[in-house]
């Protein structure tokens, strides 16, 4: 591999940070700690028409909340600066005056209406549009003339004919094209800002960057860029296309996809480990040695290859993310995961604000309950629904249980122990269990059962005594006198 390894991120600033984002970034990230090199996030907004407000902190702050640090950028200025392509307007000016020059380059003065005629022609012909290059034929004097007369223009780079455009990708071999498959391209828009290939190229020039590791989507942009660099006499970087990214249908994702959440801030927001997403992202289209899928990201920065990763499309499973996530939730800091419970809670109308800190102990005690099972922190609102709405209804077995033998003498005697001066902690409430126990001769589910059914209107859920604790003793008799007047 080659020295002084810099690899760049360059997000639009169009929206909110999206999974295929966060896995290129996510890549270069791991590639430049893999070799000692220099990770740079360029802020790529020449597409001021689809800008978004706070797009750019959103996503800066969504890649740090995952523990994507990077060198260089808008904020960390490592002497290749700036780090918005908006604000590089004069580093371009050059390059596009000796493009000019040495006639490489040329302004096309066509409307948007002329060339969307051109191309419907093109069309109808069975033929592929692309720009006939009609204003390349202009004389000197017919362009100073329009130029005179104000006509808009924007500015074409010309294409040669007859060129092959290969390269050795990282991931996927040997890649041709041919130039004559290739219009001549805008460069510089009417309104004077930059192209994306154009500006692309240029700061990844002066940048300095070593290797280009960007999604597949962007494999048809290279040719054009070879082009840029073999006009300005200045050698390309390496290139490394990763695979797309499909839904659980095995069809590209479409950020209109609505059965997928594709947006970093989505899983953030319903309480989703940063260290599940790293370590889901990275085996979306590389896989590391042996069977292991449990990484840090640490041990992802020092055994991460770029020869590892595939060709073929990686599939977004999001029942593996559930799974993973589950994975780190169980092994995480039960305060941690109360944080993260908490606001779904609040969301829900369960919990009101402010919270003292009895009710955030509660709430911690309860959350412990559920952390085995927790997905991510928003479930916890269904999980726990029975602690704050008392059961209206019972389901079939839960019917069965509580028209057994034995439940209303079982309900009757707990009723009476809860009367008694004891306190209501889960080894009080088992205490009075093996009251109940001795006084009815009920046990196993014919004694646990019926209470639980009682008390939670559920058949199946966590620790009894824990469950019934948190509940309070209150809640439990009238949730058991209630039921008592639905039994035989």
């Amino acid at each position: 591999m080659a020295n002084n390894v810099r690899v760049r991120y360059a997000p639009s600033p169009t929206g909110h940070l999206h999974i295929g984002g966060a896995r290129t970034a996510l890549f270069n990230y791991l590639f430049a700690k893999r070799y000692g090199g220099k990770f740079i996030i360029r802020i790529e907004d020449t597409d001021m028409k689809r800008h978004v407000a706070d797009a750019e902190r959103s996503q800066l702050d969504n890649l740090r909340w995952l523990g994507i640090e990077w060198d260089e950028s808008v904020d960390k200025d490592g002497g290749y600066g700036p780090y918005r392509s908006m604000e590089r307007l004069h580093l371009y000016q050059p390059f596009l005056e000796r493009l000019l020059a040495e006639g490489k380059a040329y302004p096309c003065f066509c409307s948007e209406e002329e060339l969307l005629a051109e191309r419907e022609a093109q069309r109808a012909a069975g033929e592929t549009p692309r720009y006939s290059g009609k204003c390349s034929l202009l004389s000197p004097e017919e362009r100073e003339r329009r130029m005179a007369e104000g006509i808009p223009y924007a500015i074409r780079f010309r294409v040669p004919k007859g060129v092959e455009l290969s390269f050795t990708d990282l991931i996927r071999g040997f890649v041709s094209f041919r130039s004559d498959d290739i219009g001549d391209f805008v460069i510089v828009k009417q309104d004077g800002a930059p192209t994306y290939n154009f500006a692309v190229t240029i700061d990844d020039m002066l940048m300095e960057i070593s290797h280009v590791i960007r999604g597949e989507e962007h494999l048809s942009n290279t040719p054009r860029q070879l082009l840029i660099y073999r006009a300005l006499g200045a050698k390309a970087p390496e290139f490394a296309h990763l695979p797309l990214i499909l839904n659980q249908d095995r069809q590209k994702m479409s950020k209109r996809d609505e059965s997928i959440i594709q947006f970093v801030e989505q899983y953030r927001e319903m309480g989703y480990l940063p260290e599940a997403i790293i370590n889901f992202l990275s085996l979306l289209g590389w896989s590391p040695e042996g069977e292991r899928e449990i990484f840090s990201l640490k041990e992802l920065e020092e055994i991460f290859s770029i020869e590892r990763v595939s060709k073929s499309p990686a599939v977004f499973d999001t029942d593996k993310l559930a799974w993973m996530n589950n994975h780190y939730m169980k092994e995480a800091d039960p305060a941690l995961i109360t944080e993260q419970a908490l606001p779904h809670l609040v969301k829900a109308g369960y919990i009101e604000e402010p919270i003292t800190e009895e009710k955030r102990r509660w709430v911690g005690q309860l959350v412990a309950l559920y952390q085995e099972k927790l997905h991510y922190a928003a479930e916890i609102v269904p999980f726990t629904k029975m602690f704050f709405e008392e059961p209206s209804s019972w389901d079939d077995e839960a019917m069965e249980i509580m028209n057994g033998s034995g439940v209303r003498e079982v309900l009757s005697s707990f009723l009476r122990k809860l009367e008694e001066e004891k306190g209501f902690t889960p080894e009080n409430v088992k205490e009075l269990l093996k009251e109940v126990q001795k006084e009815t001769g009920q046990k196993g589910k014919n004694l646990f059962m019926p209470i639980r059914v009682a008390a939670t209107g559920e058949v199946y859920g966590p620790d009894l005594n824990h469950t019934l604790s948190l509940l309070g003793r209150e809640n439990v008799k009238k949730r058991l006198l209630a039921s008592l007047s639905k039994t035989k």
